[in-house]
């Protein structure tokens, strides 16, 4: 049975209008004014509503072994709170342990997905480096359709790459015409920072912040983009442009400095794409001096930033110069989990919930606000990732023959968030009290309505992973 959404404001990457859409198969089979559609065909009524393409977050951690801890929420709990606030696709991502082959890892990952409740693909982290993981790396891209490598420049004798393991990495993804992505902290001063601090007693989680500040980003930022000129160097014989060099997606950017080191390598021709994440455009540092250990929520690296740097950010989005915005949701509870570091900041679990709110808040502080257009709300929730990925059209369009995942955005209701009403496992929100403008009133998962007014109707393991071409 298919289902139409009726007199919706529908709302793409570069237009609006409104119309009828027909879905039949999970896919959208007809967009126009007043369509017929076959008896028995679910109606939604978009009248006063803006219909965007489903959301995607290109930067998910669900049910990720680290630090001793396990995310809480698993790919079916994690993509059911992305269903709820409009996400209908996530990349997660493949983590292998140093020394781990990575298919081995792959399956790990891919077993556990199977439950996701909404489409997933992955990116494959590279924690180390051989001839075996060279020929992993063209084997997941060739046969398994995983076509983004993360680095690690942080959490050094762990998941990190040293600058050597970093180079080859580089050098095999452009080989394979591949892309990086790259968590750019210097690891190495992160944890002299964090040493020297512990030495003098200072082990609140505020100084979690202290001990990764911004220019560190900064300087593994721009340390990433002059080494992706390696990949591309002497190949042909003569010196490379830097327009030659190994393409970079920077995740989850917070700061000026590494803002800064991209617009230097976009001057040259460099091609460095930017992600951001909303805690980064909407919270400052003032969250770590929360008392009674609440500031353990926000441990995150890279952390919170001090004010000034939102509005960087914020400025860089509204020009294009950010191409997507995720939300590096990985969430650890407060009870149980986090309270490993009550004594030490620096055994605190990393990580934060955000898919469920990613796009209410950026509707709310981006386009009612009038930072942002409606347009580019699409972009950086959806369309762009889909581009930037390899999954556009299926994804991220409204368009004859793409995947019927859809928002129905309701510009007149409101919310107010809170860890008690949200649908993601952890006992914290780092956005707790944020006053919302407008709804994800209905949200469409191939071709089937899986959250109505309230009503959450997910449905475990009809995920599917997407194979990305």
């Amino acid at each position: 049975m298919g289902l139409v959404i009726k007199n919706g404001n529908i709302v793409t990457s570069n237009s609006e209008y409104t119309a009828d859409v027909y879905c039949d198969a999970g896919v959208i089979k007809a967009i126009g004014k007043d369509l017929e559609v076959p008896a028995g065909t679910t109606v939604v009524d978009g009248s006063g509503q803006y219909v965007f393409p489903g959301g995607i977050d290109a930067h998910t951690h669900m049910e990720l072994p680290f630090m001793g801890m396990v995310s809480s929420d698993d790919f079916f709990t994690g993509t059911a709170a992305g269903i709820a606030g409009g996400t209908t696709t996530i990349i997660d991502f493949i983590i292998p342990n140093r020394n781990q082959s990575l298919i081995e890892a792959r399956d790990f990952w891919m077993n556990n997905a199977k439950k996701a409740a909404a489409d997933y693909a992955f990116h494959m982290a590279v924690t180390w480096f051989s001839d075996q993981v060279k020929k992993d790396m063209e084997h997941v891209y060739k046969h398994d359709g995983i076509q983004s490598f993360k680095i690690f420049m942080a959490y050094r004798g762990a998941i990190g790459v040293d600058d050597i393991e970093l180079v080859q990495v580089l050098d095999v993804a452009h080989s394979l015409g591949a892309l990086v992505t790259s968590h750019c902290e210097h690891g190495d001063a992160v944890v002299a920072l964090q040493n020297r601090l512990a030495g003098a007693g200072k082990l609140e989680p505020k100084w979690h912040a202290q001990s990764r500040p911004p220019y560190l980003e900064g300087e593994a930022t721009n340390r990433v983009i002059q080494l992706a000129r390696v990949a591309a160097d002497g190949r042909n014989g003569h010196p490379a442009q830097a327009k030659d060099s190994q393409p970079l997606y920077i995740v989850h950017l917070t700061c000026k400095e590494s803002m800064d080191a991209v617009y230097r390598a976009r001057q040259e021709g460099q091609h460095v794409m930017v992600e951001t994440c909303p805690q980064y455009l909407l919270l400052d540092d003032a969250v770590y001096e929360k008392p009674d250990f609440e500031g353990a929520a926000y441990v995150m690296s890279p952390p919170i930033r001090p004010k000034g740097h939102q509005e960087y950010l914020w400025n860089a989005l509204s020009n294009g110069a950010i191409q997507t915005v995720a939300t590096d949701h990985c969430p650890f509870r407060q009870a149980d989990q986090k309270v490993a570091g009550k004594d030490d900041f620096r055994k605190i679990p990393n990580g934060a919930a955000g898919i469920e709110d990613r796009m209410s808040l950026m509707y709310t502080y981006g386009v009612a606000t009038g930072r942002i257009s409606l347009q580019q709300f699409v972009d950086v929730t959806s369309t762009q990732a889909a581009k930037i990925f390899n999954m556009y059209p299926r994804k991220g369009a409204i368009a004859v023959g793409s995947d019927a995942d859809l928002v129905l955005y309701d510009p007149k209701g409101s919310k107010k968030i809170s860890a008690k009403t949200h649908h993601q496992k952890v006992d914290r929100n780092i956005f707790e009290g944020f006053e919302l403008k407008g709804k994800v009133a209905t949200t469409v998962v191939n071709g089937r309505v899986q959250w109505q007014d309230g009503d959450l109707r997910v449905e475990r393991g009809a995920g599917r992973y997407i194979k990305r071409t």
